[in-house]
Order: C-alpha cells, then sequence, then structure tokens
C-alpha cells in the first residue's frame, strides 16, 4: 500500500489521542481502540491512500481532528444531551424516522438525522433507522459510520486542496461564519497539532 507506513504513523497518534481522555470517561474509555479502527478501516481503503503522501498525512490529521473535538479525546460515545434534540427530518421519506427512536450524534463524528443513519446503515450493513443504538454499542460499526461519513462528504473536500476550513463546513456548517468561533478554533488547533504530529505542513485557508 503506497501510505503503508501512513497509516502506521496515524495509529501512533490515534494511540496518543485515546490515552489523552479524562479520566472520568469510565467504561467509556475502553470503548474506541486501534485495534477496532484499522478493522474498519478495512472497508475504505481509500481513507488516506489517495494523492501525495503529504495530501494523506493532511486528511488523516483532519479526521483526527475533528474526531478529537467531537469526541473529547475518544471520551464520548454519544453527544450530551442529543437525546433532548429532534433530528428528524420529516420531508426525508426516503429514510423516514421511527417514532420511537432518536437520531442525535454518535460515535466519533457524532453522526446525526435519520437520512444519515438510514444511508449509512444501507451501505455497512445494519438497521440505521430502527437500531440507531448500535452505533454507541458496536466500536467497528461506530468507527465505520464516522469513516463512510467521512468518505462520502469530506474525503473529496480534503483532497480538492479547498483546505481544513471547508471540512468543518462539511461536518458542522452552523460552526462556520461567526456561528460558533470557539469550536472552529478547537478544530484548527488540534489540525495543526497533528499535521506537526505527522510531519507535514496544514496548508491555506484553515478556517470556513
Amino acid at each position: 500500500m503506497k501510505t503503508y507506513g501512513t497509516l502506521i504513523v496515524s495509529g501512533l497518534l490515534l494511540v496518543g489521542i485515546l490515552n489523552s481522555a479524562a479520566q472520568d470517561c469510565g467504561c467509556r474509555r475502553g470503548f474506541y481502540t486501534r485495534t477496532t479502527f484499522l478493522e474498519a478501516l478495512g472497508n475504505y481503503g481509500e481513507f488516506g491512500t489517495v494523492g501525495s503522501e503529504e495530501d494523506s498525512r493532511r486528511e488523516i490529521a483532519a479526521f483526527f481532528a475533528h474526531v478529537t473535538h467531537e469526541t473529547g479525546h475518544f471520551c464520548y460515545i454519544e453527544e450530551i444531551n442529543g437525546a433532548t434534540r429532534d433530528y428528524c427530518d420529516e420531508d426525508n421519506t426516503q429514510y423516514p424516522c421511527n417514532p420511537n427512536k432518536g437520531y442525535f450524534g454518535r460515535g466519533p463524528l457524532q453522526l446525526s438525522w435519520n437520512y444519515n443513519y438510514g444511508a449509512a446503515g444501507n451501505s455497512i450493513g445494519f438497521d440505521g433507522l430502527n437500531n440507531p443504538e448500535i452505533v454507541s454499542t458496536d466500536p467497528i460499526i461506530s468507527f465505520q459510520n464516522a469513516l463512510w461519513f467521512w468518505m462520502n462528504n469530506v474525503h473529496s473536500v480534503i483532497l480538492s486542496g479547498q483546505g481544513f476550513g471547508a471540512t468543518i463546513r462539511a461536518i458542522n456548517g452552523m460552526e462556520c461564519d461567526g456561528g460558533n468561533p470557539d469550536t472552529v478554533s478547537a478544530r484548527v488547533q488540534y489540525y495543526t497539532q497533528y499535521c506537526s504530529q505527522l510531519g507535514v505542513v496544514p496548508g491555506d485557508n484553515l478556517w470556513c
């Protein structure tokens, strides 16, 4: 594999992030592991393998920057107070909501909304509409969901040279254009830190 060395580096980066999780995460602290990430990665061969070596390293840095922010260094499996929020798009008839289920953020990239759960489930092989909870109980499926979302919504953005800021917009555009400058700043800080660890310049257009 062209970027085999990069993926090994990403594993070391992942271990460092995992070890930075707050001690009070309790049992959640062992949910995410390097082993489950690499197993989930087996279904997404283009992650970190397209473009130049620098492109690959920037993509890996960007992915883990967002994951670090979304989960608090792999502490949180589910969105805080997510069950109190309505993530049902009733206009989406392709993936109709189950009224007894919640489609709030779960997993490394906090997958949300019925249409994302439905589409991810169809792609990965689980019932996203009727069993969204599996994203927070099965660590491999949890990572697969994050990689599915990334490859379908963010992968091409980072590789097209639009910059890290465009990946923030792709993941949570409400933070952009002054919506939440503190969270944008946190994401950029993690990205530049991980780029430094991976030995690559972060590039231009860091902010959205």
